[in-house]
Parts: C-alpha cells; sequence; structure tokens
C-alpha cells in the first residue's frame, strides 16, 4: 500500500471516528441506550461513504474492509464511559461534526476522482461524503438536520473542502501536507461560521427560516449557537409585553388629544349637532 492510499485510509478512518463520537454524543442527549448510539455512530461515520459508493458501483469501504467497523465501536464505549458527562455535551458535538465534515470532504472528493469521476461530480460526492452521515443521524435522532438549519453555514464549508481538493488532486499535488491543510481550514471555516452564526441570504419568502428557526428553538438543538438561550415561552412572553406596551402607548395618546381638544374650546364639551330639536318652531 503506497504513502497515499495509507494517507487517505487514516483520514477515512479519522472521518468515521469523529462523526460517530458526534453520533454517540448525540444519542447520549437525547437520554439513548448505549445500543441507540452505537446506531447513531454508524450511521454518521459510514452514512455517507455508502451512499457515495453505491453511486460509484461499488462494494461500500465498510463491508469490504471490517477495520471501518473499529471507530463506531470504539466511539460508543468512549462515550458510554463518560456516563452523564456526555449528556450536556452540546459544543463537542458541534466539534467533532465539524471534524468529520472536514476530513469525508477530502476523502469524499479523492475516492471519487479515483473512480473516474470528472471535477463537478467529485465536488459533489465529496459533498455528499461529508454531509450523508450527519443528515442520517439528525433525521433518525428527531433533530433538525444541520444541512437544513439555516442557522449557520454547514454544506458550504464541506463544498469548499471538495473544491479544494478537486483542484489538488487534478493537478497532482495531493499529499499529506496538502490535505490536512484543506482539512484544518474547512473545520476552521465550520467552526467560524457555527460560533459567528454566519448564513447565506435569506429566501424572499422568509416565513422557511424563521419556522425552522422556532422549531430548532423549542426542540433545543445541538446546532444552535452557544448564546442563543431564549426559551419560546420567554419570546412569547416579550411580545405580549410590547402588544400591552403599545396599548397603554395608544390610550395615552387618546387622552393626550381629548385634553388638547378641550383647551381649544374653553373647557366646554364639544356641541352636539341633534336633530335640531331644540330650534324654535313657528305657529301653525
Amino acid at each position: 500500500m503506497n504513502s497515499p492510499s495509507v494517507l487517505l485510509l487514516v483520514f477515512d478512518l479519522l472521518g468515521v471516528f469523529f462523526f460517530a463520537i458526534s453520533g454517540n454524543l448525540l444519542a447520549a442527549r437525547r437520554n439513548f441506550d448505549i445500543t441507540g448510539g452505537l446506531i447513531l455512530g454508524l450511521l454518521a461515520g459510514l452514512g455517507g461513504g455508502v451512499i457515495r459508493d453505491v453511486i460509484l458501483g461499488t462494494t461500500p469501504n465498510s463491508l469490504r474492509e471490517p477495520i471501518y467497523l473499529l471507530p463506531p465501536v470504539l466511539a460508543a464505549v468512549v462515550v458510554y464511559l463518560l456516563g452523564h458527562r456526555a449528556e450536556r455535551a452540546r459544543v463537542p458535538i458541534v466539534v467533532f461534526d465539524a471534524l468529520g465534515l472536514a476530513l469525508f470532504s477530502v476523502t469524499g472528493s479523492i475516492i471519487a476522482i479515483g473512480g473516474g469521476m470528472n471535477f463537478p461530480a467529485a465536488v459533489i460526492l465529496g459533498v455528499l461524503t461529508a454531509t450523508g452521515g450527519g443528515l442520517m443521524r439528525d433525521v433518525v435522532a428527531n433533530e433538525v438536520p444541520a444541512v437544513f438549519n439555516g442557522s449557520d453555514l454547514y454544506v458550504i464549508p464541506a463544498f469548499v473542502g471538495a473544491v479544494l481538493t478537486a483542484l489538488v488532486r487534478f493537478n497532482d499535488i495531493w499529499n499529506v501536507w496538502t490535505g490536512s491543510v484543506i482539512v484544518v481550514l474547512v473545520f476552521a471555516f465550520r467552526m467560524l461560521a457555527w460560533c459567528l452564526q454566519w448564513r447565506v441570504p435569506q429566501p424572499m419568502r422568509g416565513w422557511s427560516f424563521r419556522e425552522i428557526h422556532a422549531q430548532a428553538r423549542k426542540r433545543g438543538s445541538a446546532f444552535r449557537p452557544l448564546w442563543v438561550r431564549r426559551s419560546p415561552a420567554t419570546a412569547s412572553g416579550s411580545h405580549a409585553t410590547g402588544r400591552s406596551g403599545e396599548r397603554h402607548a395608544g390610550a395615552r395618546d387618546a387622552e393626550e388629544q381629548g385634553r388638547d381638544d378641550r383647551s381649544r374650546t374653553g373647557g366646554a364639551p364639544p356641541a352636539d349637532p341633534g336633530d335640531g330639536s331644540d330650534a324654535p318652531r313657528a305657529d301653525g
């Protein structure tokens, strides 16, 4: 086995392990048992690669090479030994997910190019490899998938990593250094997007983002930024307080307008035009 193949295998196994850790931590956060954690770890770590290999028409690496089953099992044992400390691990979920995203965006593109794919197809399969496992994990765990969560960037860092990897590979400068630099760049991009809440431009029909964001806040998604702690009850209370304040302000304005009218008329109430019943009548 030559050096590039060893590098690709190491990156792939590390990506499986990091994604499996994120799946097991999410299972602990959702109060799943170790079996549920193992299933989420398998889906997160192997799902994207299985989809890629099926599209390429080859036997998935995870079924051809038994060593790919070791990282999910190891991740399940590690998270299980952490016990209750893993239940509140929200930041590590995002960190390990970002590491897996960065590694799989690289390995997915390299394997696709090795399977005879052209540049656009290699980029698409790289993104699919990086996001497919996390999508399966979130759907099974009843989370809003990070792919569809409008609160930060997720697919774009994977796309950048896949494009850079394809460029490096097609120009024959793929090695341990270029691969490591791309992984670090994608990981940093993803974490900055999560911390700073970088977003793509919102659609013209803004209801789509608001509804997804409201559901994410209600369910307490593991992928929301650290400082977003406001509950839906608090938000509804603030809206009710705002509407009450508007009504009080309207009443004060009406009262001040009435005082101004009375001051202009000398304090007398406005005359009632009536129906003319008080006018003098002529004798018939």
